[in-house]
């Protein structure tokens, strides 16, 4: 397949003297060029809105999220998903990231392996894809043979299969219910969609996530309040939530965060609502562990 004609293939005029440049010109023409990402976004607006919509109803009712991709693409759906336990403190099966070639392919190419469209199937299959889960295939120049033939197996198990990609429709028609596209333009270097096309990609998966886990209650104003407490400065992350928000001091509010078990959202509803830890426990658990909606019941 000649694939010139993709707009992630083209040649951008911008850098076609790229290799003559200072670094100081390199930079300023990445900066310039990087611009078009936010540009991009805006422009896939009502498509993100809908993802995120569409996403929270199905884990609210115990779906999953996958994202599923190959090389840079994938990589970066790994990414967002290994980044929302810590951050979300969601079980490690709410959101998941499927990449061609599987965890060796994080560290070594296998590019090779995104031209079997039956291993993406294969992946639905293997990780027992049905009508509650949602899978976003990502590929960059919208060709991706294992991302589409993951996305038409996910709607044959009756999974909503959401298409996320870079070039336009009219270039590469994809078969999916929600089509995400991040038109960011030709590459500075010519065809490296790790480039602007990686960036759109990760911008779009921040916002997707961190949409999500807001619908899902996982957020109280602009604060994390399920943060998992693992470490150190997760820990220190935690307390100054919870002085921020009750105005205790460091040593009351790390006392209010040992007795509620290390869980940032049930010591804020212990201190507001004025309960014991397993009476807090129950009125969020009533409340489908938003804790906004627990403080006005």
């Amino acid at each position: 397949m000649n694939r010139g004609h993709l707009l992630t293939e083209q040649i951008n005029i911008a850098s076609t003297n790229l290799d003559q440049l200072s670094a100081s010109e390199i930079v300023d023409l990445f900066n310039q060029e990087d611009q078009k990402t936010i540009e991009a976004i805006a422009n896939a607006k009502e498509e993100l809105a809908q993802t995120i919509e569409i996403t929270a109803k199905a884990l609210n009712k115990g779906g999953r999220l996958f994202y599923i991709g190959a090389g840079t693409s994938g990589r970066l759906g790994v990414l967002d998903a290994a980044e929302c336990p810590p951050t979300f403190c969601t079980d490690p099966d709410m959101v998941q990231g499927i990449l061609a070639g599987g965890v060796s392919a994080l560290l070594k190419s296998s590019e090779a392996l995104e031209d079997r469209p039956e291993d993406g199937a294969k992946a639905m299959i293997d990780h027992g894809v049905n009508s509650l889960d949602i899978v976003i295939g990502i590929t960059a120049g919208g060709t991706t043979p294992y991302v589409h033939g993951a996305l038409k197996e996910a709607k044959k198990l009756g999974a909503v299969a959401i298409a996320m990609s870079c070039v336009p429709k009219n270039q590469v028609p994809i078969d999916a219910d929600i089509d995400i596209r991040l038109l960011t333009g030709a590459e500075i270097l010519a065809g490296s969609t790790r480039l602007k096309a990686g960036t759109v990609t990760k911008m779009a998966l921040n916002i997707i996530s961190t949409g999500i886990m807001v619908k899902l209650g996982k957020v109280y104003g602009n604060r994390m309040i399920d943060v998992s407490v693992t470490n150190s400065k997760l820990e220190d992350r935690a307390l100054r939530i919870i002085s921020d928000l009750t105005n205790l001091d460091r040593e009351s509010a790390t006392k209010l965060l040992i007795a509620s078990g290390n869980k940032v959202k049930l010591a804020l509803l212990m201190h507001w609502s004025n309960k014991t830890l397993s009476e807090a426990e129950l009125l969020l658990a009533e409340n489908n562990g938003n804790l906004r909606q627990a403080l006005n019941n």
